[in-house]
C-alpha cells in the first residue's frame, strides 16, 4: 500500500512540504518571482510550483538536497545558460540545482524571468476555431455546364472536400479571358475525370 501523502494543489502547503533544505529556498524564490512578474498565475504541475502567462513559464521543485529553477522555453532565452546549465541539447527546457542563495546572482535571475515573460508575452493568441464552415463559391455557369454533361467528372468533382472543389471553382471562375477560361476549363475536366485534385491537374 502506498502511503505517501497525496500531492497537494495549494501552494501554501505545497511549500511546507518540501525537505527541510530546499524549503527557505523555495520561500526566498517564490517570494522573488511573486514580486518581479505579480501578473504570473502560480499553480502546482509534476509537484513543482510553476508560474504561467500565456503559458507555463518557469517552475520551483523542491528536493532533499537542492532546490530546482526550470524555464520552459530557456533554449530561445539568450541568456539562459548564465543561469541554467541542465537540460537535453534537443530539448527547450532548461533548469538549474541551487543550494544556496548568498552568491546566487539575483540581478541574472531578474532579467532572466523578465525576458521569459516578455517572450510568452510574443506567443499570438490562439485562433477561435471557424464554427461554421465556408459556403462554397457558385459554380461557374461553364463549370456546372461541362459537369452537368461528363458524369465521371462530375462524380468525381461530388466527392471532393470542399477545400478541393473551391481551388477548381476559383481557378475557373477566375480566368479573365475567354481563351483562358476555356483552356482551364479543359485541363478541369480532364483532371476531374481522370479522378485528380487541383494540384494534381498536370500529373
Amino acid at each position: 500500500m502506498d502511503c505517501r501523502p497525496a500531492q497537494t494543489k495549494n501552494p501554501d502547503l505545497w511549500l511546507e512540504n518540501r525537505p527541510d533544505i530546499s524549503r527557505p529556498l523555495c520561500e526566498t524564490l517564490r517570494e522573488w518571482i511573486l514580486s518581479w512578474e505579480p501578473d504570473l498565475t502560480e499553480s502546482i504541475k509534476w509537484n513543482m510550483l510553476c508560474y504561467s502567462g500565456q503559458k507555463l513559464v518557469c517552475a520551483l521543485g523542491g528536493y532533499k538536497k537542492c532546490a530546482g529553477l526550470t524555464f520552459f522555453r530557456a533554449r530561445e532565452l539568450p541568456d539562459a545558460a548564465t543561469l541554467c546549465d541542465q537540460g537535453a541539447e534537443n530539448a527547450a527546457i532548461m533548469s538549474t540545482r541551487i543550494t544556496s542563495l548568498e552568491s546566487f546572482d539575483r540581478g541574472a535571475l531578474r532579467r532572466l524571468l523578465r525576458a521569459a515573460v516578455r517572450l510568452d508575452e510574443s506567443v499570438p493568441p490562439p485562433r477561435p476555431e471557424r464554427k461554421e464552415p465556408r459556403p462554397l463559391p457558385e459554380v461557374p455557369a461553364v463549370l456546372a455546364k461541362a459537369l452537368k454533361q461528363n458524369r465521371v467528372a462530375r462524380e468525381f468533382f461530388a466527392t471532393l472536400k470542399p477545400t478541393y472543389r473551391r481551388e477548381y471553382i476559383f481557378w475557373v471562375g477566375m480566368a479573365k479571358r475567354p481563351e483562358t477560361q476555356q483552356r482551364r476549363l479543359t485541363e478541369t475536366m480532364t483532371a476531374l475525370a481522370a479522378g485528380r485534385k487541383w494540384a494534381q491537374r498536370k500529373g
